[in-house]
């Protein structure tokens, strides 16, 4: 699996050399081999990009974004089938148990309000918030019919954001929220194909016109993560910049804890599906593994390109 998550904004084109990409800015050339690259986001309207190099990333499994005018993520680039067994896990993936899909949903979002509380708890927020917040985490039934995930959520994000704050309003915290879910989707999306699975066979989201509803499920307990950088730097920020989405990207390759170990965020979200094709294959909601996450905004390792001041110089 590859480690590099490759930001090209300032580029005349990207193009496939051998197994490697390469980057051309008028007589400047970077190559990177593609066996390092875990994303690839483009993020400017002028870039050309090949379809050979397409197609390889595809091959690959390299989560390839492409980005709008606005810089926000446009276009995903998955491959048609993620594997060989394809064909068998859509099959299998038809046939969820629904049953079994209601006590994973309750196990999901028990896990997101848990995170949600922890992220409240480590910024020293109110006790008393996070304390109705974590009650709510035990009142969610099977399928979450009492809707106890929108109340924690709309506590939740009114005590990290103000009492004023609303969900998908034109604001920079929504557009930093909504920035850093989509690259996590998009790495979630990415995860799911190389394992055989439809992202668009959801557990409980089912959006007839949504492509990624099992993506959806997959990212509510990541969803602090985000937050969490959201809260601290862009709380009081009056515009998103190159600079806060570089940063949001940096994060997705955090660590986190699953099976009592601590993993980068790739590896976890790895495990962490194969703990609920393993609770469909026996239907055992106790091969569910709970994602617990680290509330510490070191930076990982990202490679991007900006521009080049001169001859194969990596920004």
């Amino acid at each position: 699996m590859g480690w590099r998550i490759v930001y090209i904004e300032n580029a005349m084109s990207v193009k496939l050399y051998l197994d490697n990409i390469k980057i051309i800015k008028d007589t400047n050339e970077v190559t990177i081999p593609l066996s390092d690259i875990h994303t690839l986001v483009i993020d400017n309207q002028m870039i050309t990009i090949t379809v050979p190099l397409i197609n390889k990333c595809s091959e690959n499994n390299i989560n390839l974004i492409i980005c709008n005018i606005e810089h926000l993520p446009q276009s995903i680039i998955n491959p048609y089938s993620g594997n060989y067994q394809y064909p068998i896990m859509l099959k299998k993936q038809i046939e969820w148990d629904e049953d079994i899909k209601l006590l994973l949903h309750q196990k999901i979002i028990k896990n997101k309000i848990l995170n949600q509380s922890d992220l409240l708890k480590s910024l020293f927020l109110n006790q008393d918030v996070i304390n109705r917040i974590v009650g709510y985490s035990f009142e969610v039934k099977p399928g979450d019919f009492e809707n106890r995930e929108g109340l924690a959520a709309k506590t939740y994000f009114r005590e990290l954001f103000g009492k004023n704050f609303k969900r998908f309003e034109d604001d920079p915290i929504n557009a930093g929220l909504n920035y850093g879910y989509s690259i996590l989707r998009s790495q979630i999306s990415k995860t799911l194909i190389a394992k055989g699975l439809t992202p668009c066979i959801g557990i409980i989201h089912r959006g007839a016109i949504n492509p990624f509803n099992l993506s959806d499920d997959i990212i509510e307990v990541f969803r602090p993560i985000i937050d969490e950088f959201v809260y601290k730097f862009l709380k009081e920020t009056v515009i998103l910049t190159r600079q806060n989405r570089l940063d949001i990207i940096k994060i997705t390759g955090n660590d986190a804890y699953i099976k009592s170990k601590r993993q980068t965020i790739f590896n976890t979200i790895s495990i962490y599906i194969d703990s609920i094709i393993k609770v469909f294959e026996t239907n055992d909601i106790n091969y569910y593994e709970e994602v617990h996450l680290i509330h510490e905004l070191w930076f990982y390792e990202i490679n991007y390109f900006l521009w080049f001041a001169s001859k194969n110089e990596e920004r």
